[in-house]
């Protein structure tokens, strides 16, 4: 079962983001949560409330008698370039230099953790297999 949440048009850029990305991808969502929950970054915050956004819509989705918030792990984590928004800030002898404010698109989708990790022991063993 899979769940997913977008955040669109998140103010800071995309390469920030990714550098709290890259810490949580394919983690577990609760451990992830906390995690994040430590970062000073700004991009962490807004990276938790879509992985929470994402475990709550799942949870909708599934019941929480069928399904707990320990269960599930982030499947794919996206995150893209948005717009960037041009800005000028006047300088001296009449010039102005460009502000380039950028903006990001996050996708998380979670999943049961049994069914993908024993998709990803399969996988493993093909691989063995085919050495």
């Amino acid at each position: 079962m899979e769940a997913s949440a977008k955040a669109r048009f998140l103010r800071g850029s995309a390469r920030k983001m990714r550098l709290m990305a890259d810490v949580v991808r394919g983690e577990n969502v609760v451990w992830a949560s906390k995690r994040l929950g430590f970062m000073p970054q700004r991009a962490a915050r807004n990276l938790k409330k879509i992985l929470e956004s994402a475990t709550a819509n799942a949870l909708a989705i599934e019941g929480t008698a069928k399904l707990k918030a320990e269960d599930l792990r982030i499947a794919r984590l996206t995150v893209d370039g948005g717009p960037i928004a041009r800005r000028f800030r006047p300088v001296c002898m009449g010039r102005a230099y460009r502000i380039r404010k950028r903006f990001c698109h996050v996708t998380v989708i979670v999943s049961d953790e049994e069914k993908e990790s024993l998709a990803r022991r399969e996988n493993r063993v093909r691989k063995s297999a085919n050495k």
